[in-house]
């Protein structure tokens, strides 16, 4: 057993499902669909019954290829993409700390996942089994890249808070 092979394995049963479970919350969870699109909405998401499908959706899938290890590094740029949003709409301005609310999660999954990009999939995974071995720094800029691209995209287009009154106007 390679070090690199072991710890990609062990990355990949940490990120992925996690993902899953967070894709299948938003789905499942206590308010299911219709609670995670009122949640998008407040964010300012629209159409947010959209957005809460392809959220869930995204992770669902990011969470599956990941923890077998197919498709790298597609699946981390899917997971870049949905942290950079998150950092985005729900932990921005919040400062750091998970806890407060801010976005440390978001970027601790976000790096992981690229990390997993440069490290690649592993002999102890789908791609491995497949021969189709891509690591380094091109699989890793390109799931930071495609996947910070993509968030932008989508909250250029489709993000649209609520703007707060200026308490200065009259």
């Amino acid at each position: 057993m390679k070090g690199h092979d072991v710890a990609a394995l062990l990355l990949r049963a940490t990120l992925g499902p996690m993902l899953v479970a967070h894709g299948w919350n938003k789905v499942a969870g206590p308010g299911g669909l219709t609670g995670t699109t009122g949640w998008f909405e407040a964010l300012g998401l629209k159409p947010a019954e959209v957005h809460a499908r392809m959220a869930a959706g995204t992770e669902l899938a990011a969470g599956v290829g990941i923890t077998l290890g197919a498709a790298g590094p597609l699946p981390a740029a899917a997971a870049v993409g949905l942290m950079t949003v998150a950092a985005r709409t729900d932990h921005r301005g919040k400062g750091f700390f998970v806890f407060k609310g801010g976005w440390e999660y978001a970027g601790v999954v976000g790096g992981a996942a690229v990390a997993l990009a440069a490290l690649g999939n592993g002999r102890y995974s789908l791609d491995g089994l497949l021969g189709r071995q891509r690591a380094g720094a091109g699989p890793a800029l390109l799931a930071a890249g495609l996947g910070t691209v993509s968030a932008a995209a989508l909250l250029a287009v489709c993000y649209r808070p609520d703007e707060k009154p200026n308490e200065t106007d009259d």
